[in-house]
């Protein structure tokens, strides 16, 4: 199951210890043709398996990387997933939006190369019989969840534009603990990802309230999550990024199309899922990945202009970053 809905985007880059982790090789080397070895390539989940990767496993699966002459391993992070591709230990990382852009104001040089999903599923979620239907219920609540600011901010800034007052929220830190026994039974609102975790609530009869982000403030409408590289292999080999891209993106064009196909990849890769839940996930996933956009994976500046602003003006960041430098739909075809 995965137990990590939100992840701490700001609290993992107030500590920058230096890189002291394993190394996992890569491979470079243009390996188009078919009498090459594969090029290795190693992709760092950001969490346990779930459906938001199941176009990579289906990929894998369908062989879609085989004919690119690619060998590509997927490896739950053993650090953090920015800090390993930035310093060339892997090629590739699921990240977000918002780690994206402390890692690139920290000096990190990683690049957001892919939009996995296309808009941002996450919201605030309660019990129904809590009566939180809008942030202004906040009001004398508990939160469960990581104790970021990010966090803290966002219902901060949710509960003023309704004139709500934000100090009467009480913010827990749960950890690690699911987020559907976090409301039950430890807070009266969580930050969730409702492809998996509202999915999830359905399958077990809960009744939930869901708060989504994106239908309070556009700006909130960020990229989450999305796939990784740094900026040296982007500008040593920009062809071997294209075929990865190339057949990652059929992956998921797969996984749009062949839902079901696509969590028999997935459970094929992570047995130790639930069938019933990667299955409704992703049912749930298969329109979200592409959207309305005109192909899956593309990226608008004006995404990332619009939340960058969000943060600064909220005190999150000390600066803007150059946006343009941050993420690139040059690979995407």
């Amino acid at each position: 199951m995965l137990r990590r809905n939100i992840r701490p985007a700001l609290s993992l880059f107030l500590l920058l210890p230096g890189l002291a982790l394993l190394f996992i090789p890569g491979c470079a080397g243009d390996g188009s043709s078919s009498d090459a070895e594969p090029d290795k390539i190693t992709v760092l989940l950001d969490w346990t398996p779930n459906t938001n990767y199941s176009g990579m496993y289906a990929a894998l699966e369908q062989g879609f990387y085989t004919e690119e002459n690619l060998a590509v391993e997927f490896i739950q992070a053993p650090g953090s997933v920015i800090q390993i591709v930035s310093g060339g230990k892997a090629e590739f990382g699921v990240s977000y939006q918002e780690e994206v852009t402390f890692a690139r104001l920290a000096g990190y040089p990683v690049v957001s190369i892919a939009a996995v999903l296309q808009h941002n599923t996450s919201g605030f979620a309660s019990l129904k019989d809590k009566n939180i239907t809008t942030p202004a219920d906040f009001s004398g609540k508990t939160y469960g969840g990581w104790g970021s600011p990010v966090e803290e901010a966002t219902i901060k800034a949710l509960m003023e534009k309704d004139g709500a007052d934000y100090s009467t929220v009480t913010i827990a830190t749960t950890g690690e603990v699911d987020s559907l026994i976090v409301i039950e039974q430890e807070a009266d609102f969580a930050w969730i990802y409702y492809g998996w975790t509202g999915v999830e609530a359905e399958l077990k009869g809960m009744e939930l309230n869901f708060i989504q982000l994106r239908d309070i403030d556009p700006a909130l409408d960020y990229y989450t999550p999305v796939l990784v590289a740094g900026e040296a292999l982007i500008e040593e080999n920009p062809e071997l990024i294209q075929r990865f891209m190339r057949a990652t993106a059929r992956g998921y064009r797969f996984a749009a199309e062949n839902p079901a196909a696509a969590a028999e990849a997935l459970l094929a890769n992570a047995p130790e899922l639930d069938r019933e839940l990667v299955m409704a996930s992703q049912e749930w996933l298969k329109d979200k990945y592409q959207d309305d956009a005109p192909r899956w994976g593309l990226q608008e500046r004006e995404r990332w202009e619009s939340y960058t602003q969000w943060l600064f003006e909220r005190g999150l960041i000390e600066e803007m970053i150059d946006v343009d430098k941050a993420f690139t739909n040059r690979f995407l075809e």
